[in-house]
């Protein structure tokens, strides 16, 4: 029964029956409220594919860093304006527009110094890469695991001439291997370095 379960798996229940329905628009309300990250991601997947239009409404910054196409903030006094881009891009857009001091009231008193919003983290990573940075010290490690085990392979010197199809195919693997391995490495390091 839908009652015994919990909020995350009645918001994942939710998003599922949503996800059902043929449509062209939908309106979510801090939909990745209550969701695991397996769910978030899976969220985040479904929305990027959906062909539609989703108007989003959710104080989760990454999450609208990585999905969104055009942010509408409110400014007050009844003003809402369309940037495009994500949470990031509105703040980089809104520094560079600010006209907090207008004419008239600099009239009325003396401007007072305009402060720069502090830089977003251009550099931070998002929830799929920190996900990503935490996961590539394991796969590093099998992968070093299983190029020992072909090295030892290929260590038998008879191998050659006993199995030479054998000894091609493993120096092949071992190959591919190795890149494969460099190349998360050097993903590793970036990640890392960003973070």
């Amino acid at each position: 029964p839908v009652k015994s379960l919990s909020g995350g798996e009645k918001a994942r229940l939710l998003l599922a029956k949503l996800m059902a329905l043929p449509s062209n628009l939908m309106i979510m309300d801090e939909p990745t409220n209550d969701l695991d990250v397996e769910t978030l991601d899976l969220l985040q997947d479904i929305l990027g594919e959906y062909d539609g239009t989703v108007l989003l409404v959710s104080h989760d910054r990454d999450f609208i860093d990585r999905i969104a196409t055009a942010t509408v903030a409110l400014e007050g006094q009844g003003r809402a304006t369309a940037y495009p881009g994500g949470w990031s891009d509105y703040v980089r857009q809104r520094v560079l527009t600010d006209d907090s001091v207008t004419f008239d009231n600099a009239k009325a008193r003396a401007p007072e110094p305009v402060k720069a919003a502090p830089k977003p983290k251009t550099n931070a990573l998002s929830f799929t890469e920190a996900k990503r940075l935490d996961q590539l010290p394991d796969l590093i490690a099998k992968a070093e695991t299983e190029l020992a085990k072909l090295s030892t392979l290929l260590e038998d010197p008879a191998l050659f001439t006993r199995d030479p199809v054998k000894f091609g195919k493993t120096s092949e693997m071992v190959a591919k291997l190795q890149a494969a391995m460099s190349a998360l490495e050097q993903e590793w390091m970036a990640l890392a370095d960003r973070s």
